[in-house]
C-alpha cells in the first residue's frame, strides 16, 4: 500500500518505513505526527481524492530537525560597481513513515525504541 501526500508545497509518494526530508513541521524528536493531506491511497483498489481523500492520513515519526544546504543568491550588474550576495538555509524535518491510515483511524504504532550506546570497557594500563 502506498500514499501520495502533500506537505510544504511538495508532493511525496510514501510507503511504510520510508525516510523523508520535508519542510519543517511542529513536533519533538521521537514523537508521532499525522499528515492529513493525502491525495491518493494506492493498493489493490486505488482511491483518488478530490482534492484530498476523506478520513485518510499518514502517521510518521519525527527523527530529526536540521538545516538544509546553503543556497547563495548572487546578483551583479556589470560596469555599475553593484553587487549583492544573500544566502539562506531551509529548515528541514526528517521523518520515518510508520503507517498509512484510512477511515479516520488513529495511529497504532508508537515510536521505535532508541538504541542504547555501547560503553567501551576501560582497559587496565600497566
Amino acid at each position: 500500500m502506498f500514499a501520495v501526500i502533500k506537505t510544504g508545497g511538495r508532493q511525496f509518494r510514501v510507503v511504510p518505513d520510508d525516510v523523508l526530508e520535508i519542510g519543517k513541521i511542529a513536533g519533538d524528536v521521537g514523537t508521532i505526527v499525522q499528515l492529513g493531506e493525502v491525495l491518493v491511497v494506492g493498493g489493490d483498489t486505488p482511491v483518488l481524492g478530490a482534492p484530498f481523500v476523506g478520513g485518510a492520513s499518514v502517521a510518521a515519526e519525527v527523527l530529526d530537525h536540521k538545516r538544509g544546504a546553503k543556497v547563495i543568491a548572487f546578483k551583479k550588474r556589470r560596469r555599475k560597481n553593484s553587487k549583492r550576495k544573500r544566502g539562506y538555509r531551509d529548515e528541514i524535518t526528517v521523518i520515518r513513515v510508520t503507517e498509512i491510515l484510512t477511515d479516520g483511524k488513529a495511529p497504532s504504532v508508537g515510536p521505535r525504541p532508541k538504541k542504547e550506546k555501547k560503553v567501551a570497557a576501560a582497559s587496565d594500563e600497566k
